[in-house]
């Protein structure tokens, strides 16, 4: 058996659709034959919509066939011009069978192959035939259905509801012309022809209503001839609020609170810069005039001194010289441990250096006074001013 190729697919374009039901199995077949007179081979095509079968069978082949299906005998005629004119006879009477007309005519069973992968017989009043086709796989299969049975199936589906004649009603004539016109645009752009035949709202629902009631569906689509202009704009997405879990809800909390109540130990202490003591030594200078004139005059200021020192100083340090003008300015305020250290936060000043300062304006009035009536007091050893140090 001659394997099928794409010639023999070719030579079966111009043949038309054959069909046979199997009885037992409800199932339809549909036949291409061709043969040809010149090699004496003949081919079938077999399909049942799904899967596609064939074969190809040469001159001995159909002769030995032939001659065991009805019984002959299997040798050849000796004359090979005798044997040849047999074959072609026999092959001609099976072609008229495989035609619209003969092909009604002939019975048709499907029995259990013995070469091929499916085998049908058909039988006439006086002879018999049997094919053995093979399975030609899924490529091929689909490939041969899309090209002998869909797409015209298609083209003169679109030639139906194109026309505006009833095609059973039209004579061969017109009816070639428009279905060659139909097929010429079709060849060009099939694209373009396919979808022309499918996207019309007519065509289009009709198909679908077919489909849904060959399968049984229990709800029919309508068929419509307008389908309209749906409005395709996009909905404006609205972006969902974040899940929040009870964990991170707590924490949120926990951190409002700790923001509410500062820590005291979070909050360092403050400290007194170079600035502020730069500022205590300007503001001691920043004395009234009043106060300037009084503490210009060394003798009372001294003699109070002289007896705040312990009794123990160096007798040395008595004759040194008087010190510079501006460090004499700096020592003019009356000194006192809040002058020399640092403010300490957090801590109330104390109320005795509120008193000595009362002290020390009562006492500095009364010398004043003493000043003016003309009483001197008894002026002792100058002392060096002691002053803290500062910190920074």
């Amino acid at each position: 058996m001659e394997p099928f190729t794409e010639d023999h697919s070719k030579l079966l374009l111009s043949r038309e659709w054959l069909v046979k039901v199997d009885s037992q199995t409800s199932t339809p077949y549909l036949f291409k034959f061709t043969s040809s007179s010149v090699d004496l081979t003949a081919c079938v095509l077999v399909t049942d919509t799904k899967t596609t079968w064939a074969e190809v069978l040469t001159s001995n082949q159909f002769a030995r066939r032939w001659r065991m299906c009805n019984g002959l005998p299997i040798s050849s005629i000796p004359d090979s011009d005798s044997e040849e004119s047999w074959r072609d006879r026999h092959i001609t009477l099976l072609s008229l069978a495989h035609s619209l007309g003969g092909f009604q005519e002939l019975t048709f069973e499907v029995t259990k192959p013995t070469l091929g992968d499916l085998a049908f017989q058909l039988e006439c009043s006086n002879w018999k035939w049997r094919w053995e086709p093979t399975f030609l796989g899924p490529k091929a299969s689909a490939e041969i259905l899309s090209k002998h049975l869909i797409m015209p199936l298609i083209s003169v589906n679109h030639l139906a509801f194109s026309s505006s004649d009833v095609l059973g009603d039209l004579n061969p004539g017109d009816l070639e012309k428009a279905t060659d016109k139909v097929g010429r645009a079709a060849r060009r752009i099939v694209d373009t022809h396919i979808r022309n035949a499918l996207s019309r709202p007519r065509v289009a629902t009709t198909l679908r209503r077919m489909t849904a009631m060959f399968n049984f569906l229990p709800d029919l689509p309508a068929i419509i001839t307008d389908a309209g202009m749906p409005d395709l704009r996009a909905p404006v997405a609205e972006m969902p609020s974040p899940k929040i879990t009870a964990r991170e809800a707590e924490q949120e909390i926990k951190i409002k609170d700790d923001k509410m109540v500062p820590s005291r130990e979070s909050t360092p202490p403050p400290t007194k810069s170079p600035q502020e003591d730069s500022a205590t030594e300007s503001e001691s200078e920043d004395v009234a005039p009043k106060q300037r004139a009084l503490l210009a005059s060394p003798s009372p200021i001294h003699n109070l001194r002289d007896l705040e020192q312990p009794s123990s100083a160096n007798p040395s340090k008595d004759v040194s010289p008087a010190l510079p003008s501006r460090s004499r300015s700096r020592t003019k305020a009356p000194a006192s441990d809040s002058d020399s250290s640092p403010i300490r936060p957090n801590k109330k000043p104390k109320n005795h250096e509120e008193s000595d300062e009362v002290d020390s304006e009562e006492e500095r009035r009364r010398r004043a006074a003493a000043i003016k009536s003309g009483a001197t007091a008894k002026r002792g050893t100058r002392q060096p001013l002691k002053r803290g140090g500062k910190r920074f």
